[in-house]
């Protein structure tokens, strides 16, 4: 083989292992968005949102920051209006079916809340904090590794150490949080652990703490995880049990990524991301949970394949 080869099979290899990490994710946020109380729903949240920013932590690398910026803007931005839009268009006409009242129904002033998205998102839109979180943090945190490339400087605890701060005070402060800008500090930092890893690499004897560490989150030990509200559980430790579990995740992935329908997951995870709490939340009155699951996943699933098989949709929506 090659040397060009080469590289496109190492680059096709780390595109399959983040496919099935980002699947293991995706099935993560749906199961415990159809299991909303107890201890699965506990073990989920301690780690499943983490686990995606630490993912594209894993996959930064310093970029031309204009050019960047405006390529997140519209790539990240454009889908997320779209898929908003179709949403509330669509409970304006299903709410009123079930004999019920739209969530946004007093025009213009919910066009407010719609705008500010984040913390005024419910129900079939809870999920819409999560896009434009990860796109500030990935603008500033690519900022930062323009500037610093190494994520080992020296001078990057200088500031990841303050923003960890402010990610807790900010929590402990607020809940309310605009297009889901309060969890930007705890983000960045995710970002930047999983950019450290990506250095690092796995290594055996890193197995035994970072279970441990895993299995006090997945077991409650630790309190769990609500970034959408900037809530991170014990200070340090429920963070750090999220991050012993994602790395593990990540492990598992690369020995794993070969299995095709985790990696199809992950590769349509951002149209499930967008549609599933919606269908759970329709659906909810009428259907067992694993029904709900079952929906929550195919029917996004395949609407992201019939997007894919379409040129124009495809560009607009992916």
């Amino acid at each position: 083989m090659d040397h060009r080869g080469a590289i496109d099979k190492e680059a096709g290899d780390r595109l399959d292992w983040v496919d099935v990490a980002r699947g293991i994710g995706i099935l993560a946020v749906v199961v415990g968005h159809v299991w909303t109380r107890g201890p699965l729903r506990d073990a989920l949240y301690s780690f499943h949102m983490p686990l995606f920013f630490i993912l594209s932590g894993m996959l930064s690398r310093p970029q031309p920051v204009g050019r960047f910026t405006l390529r997140q803007l519209t790539s990240q931005m454009r889908p997320y209006a779209i898929f908003l839009t179709l949403l509330i268009v669509a409970d304006q006409m299903i709410e009123p079916l079930k004999g019920g009242r739209p969530i946004f129904h007093q025009w213009p002033g919910d066009l407010l809340p719609i705008l500010l998205g984040g913390f005024w998102l419910r129900g079939p839109y809870t999920i819409f904090w999560f896009v434009p979180c990860l796109m500030v943090a990935r603008i500033l945190f690519n900022i930062a590794l323009c500037r610093w490339p190494d994520p080992f400087d020296r001078r990057w605890p200088l500031l990841l150490v303050p923003v960890t701060g402010a990610a807790y005070a900010l929590g402990w402060m607020m809940q309310a949080s605009p297009l889901g800008l309060l969890a930007v500090p705890m983000a960045f930092v995710l970002l930047w652990i999983g950019a450290a890893w990506a250095r690092v690499g796995w290594r055996n004897v890193m197995i035994v703490p970072l279970a441990l560490l895993s299995l006090a989150g997945l077991a409650g030990w630790f309190p769990t995880l609500n970034m959408k509200v900037a809530d991170y559980g014990w200070p340090l430790l429920s963070i750090g049990s999220a991050i012993a579990t994602s790395l593990l995740i990540v492990a598992i992935a690369r020995r794993v990524a070969c299995f095709a329908p985790l990696a199809s997951l992950g590769r349509a995870s951002l149209v499930i991301m967008y549609l599933h709490v919606a269908f759970i939340h329709y659906l909810s009155p009428y259907m067992g949970k694993m029904w709900l699951l079952a929906i929550a996943l195919i029917v996004p699933y395949l609407l992201w394949r019939v997007i894919g098989a379409c040129p124009p949709a495809k560009r607009i929506l992916l």
